[in-house]
C-alpha cells in the first residue's frame, strides 16, 4: 500500500471529525494539532488534491445563497482503510526535540550568565503562557463535550502538553536556582 506523508494521515484523520471544509481544517490545525504537530497552510490543500485524486476522499461543492461556493471534503472507505492501517503501524521513531534555548544553553559558555538568565527567563514566560493556553483549551473542551467521541483523546494529548510544559517550566526554575547559587559562592 501507498506511503503517505504525516501531514496527509492528520488531514485524513481530521476529515473523520467534522471538519469538512478546508477553512474549518485550518481551524482544527490552529486550535489543536499545532500544538505538537506543525503542518503549514500552504500543504493543506495540495494535501486535499492528493487525497481526491487518491480516492482516499470525494469533494462537494456546496453554494449556500449569498456566500461563496466551498468544497466539502468526506472520507472514502478507502481512505479509512488508509487512515486506520498508518494508526494501527507501530510508532517509527521518538520525536526529536528542536530547541533554541537547549542549543543557547549548551554553548553557554560562550555568553554571560546574565544572557543565559535572561534566555531562561524568557523561555518560562513562553512556557507558562503555552500552560495558560493548554488549560483554556482544555475549559473549552470539557465544556462542549456534546458526548464527542474523540473528547477524551484529545484531553490524552492535551495532558501531555500540560505535563510536559510544567515540567519545562520547573527545569527553567531549577537552572535559574543553580546560576543564582552559583553566583552566591563564586
Amino acid at each position: 500500500m501507498k506511503k503517505y506523508n504525516h501531514t496527509t494521515y492528520a488531514i485524513l484523520g481530521i476529515l473523520t471529525t467534522e471538519c469538512r471544509t478546508g477553512y474549518a481544517i485550518k481551524q482544527l490545525i490552529d486550535r489543536s494539532l499545532n500544538h505538537f504537530w506543525k503542518i503549514s497552510y500552504g500543504q493543506i490543500y495540495p494535501t486535499l488534491k492528493l487525497i481526491i485524486e487518491d480516492e482516499l476522499a470525494t469533494v462537494q461543492t456546496l453554494s449556500e445563497e449569498g456566500k461563496p461556493e466551498r468544497n466539502e471534503y468526506s472520507l472514502t472507505a478507502k481512505g479509512i482503510e488508509v487512515l486506520k492501517d498508518w494508526l494501527e503501524a507501530p510508532i517509527e521513531q521518538i520525536p526529536v526535540e528542536r530547541n533554541e534555548v537547549l542549543l543557547k544553553l549548551f554553548f553557554g559558555r560562550h555568553q554571560s550568565k546574565e544572557n543565559s538568565l535572561l534566555h531562561l527567563d524568557n523561555y518560562k514566560h513562553k512556557l507558562v503562557e503555552s500552560y495558560q493556553v493548554y488549560q483554556n483549551i482544555e475549559e473549552v473542551i470539557i465544556s462542549n463535550q456534546q458526548n464527542n467521541e474523540d473528547v477524551t483523546y484529545w484531553l490524552f494529548t492535551l495532558d501531555y502538553g500540560k505535563r510536559v510544559t510544567k515540567a519545562a517550566i520547573e527545569w527553567c526554575e531549577a537552572t535559574t536556582n543553580y546560576f543564582n547559587k552559583e553566583d552566591h559562592h563564586g
